[in-house]
């Protein structure tokens, strides 16, 4: 089970008008990925990443039979809730920002949309909603028009264009605002063409 290790930055909470949540990729670490919130963070912002046991959220690809990333996943679901509510209490939901990269943009997407509120945006590097098939009934609330942007290759090897396609979906319903981009050739990684278009969409 995962423990509840948070690295901060920025404003201190209690003094922070907005707040962004960063959630590292497998084999990551929350240093690696907190420095990403300087593209889009001004001083204004509580910055909180919070770190995997084993740098690992859970052991198997996201669209493996979700008994075999038990019980890995729920806690680091259970992670992530803990810590939106933790910020929640001082920062409003429409001012947090959720981010994440590979297996953690799986895991953001899933968060979000398993608890779906009015964000003030959730961005998925590489990624899409868990499972071994997508199973509708655990996500619940809504959006409110939440911005989403969810960025994909065309071969990326973890994760497949068409789940990123039917996690867009499945959000619109919830009523987010979806920007799904797809790009040619693209390795697994952040590119700067994905930041820049984050910027332009959410910022």
């Amino acid at each position: 089970m995962h423990q509840y290790q948070i690295i901060e930055k920025g404003k201190l909470l209690e003094q922070a008008n907005k707040a962004m949540i960063l959630l590292h990729g497998r084999g990551g670490t929350a240093d690696g990925i907190i420095d990403l919130a300087a593209e889009f963070c001004d001083d204004s912002f509580y910055i909180a990443a919070p770190q995997a046991t084993n740098h690992t959220w859970y052991p198997y690809s996201f669209m493996e039979d979700e008994k075999m990333n038990e019980p890995w996943l729920s806690s680091a679901v259970a992670t992530v809730k803990k810590l939106i509510d933790a910020i929640t209490i001082t920062v409003s939901v429409y001012n947090l920002f959720i981010v994440g990269f590979s297996q953690g943009a799986c895991l953001t997407l899933e968060v979000a949309t398993r608890y779906a509120a009015p964000y003030g945006g959730v961005i998925a590097f590489t990624g899409g909603l868990i499972g071994k098939e997508i199973d509708e009934t655990r996500y619940g609330g809504t959006f409110g028009g939440t911005k989403v942007f969810i960025g994909n290759s065309d071969q990326d090897p973890h994760v497949p264009e068409q789940r990123s396609i039917d996690s867009k979906k499945i959000m619109e319903k919830l009523g987010a605002h979806v920007n799904l981009q797809i790009y040619p050739g693209m390795p697994h990684t952040i590119t700067v063409k994905e930041i820049n278009d984050v910027k332009d969409f959410m910022f």
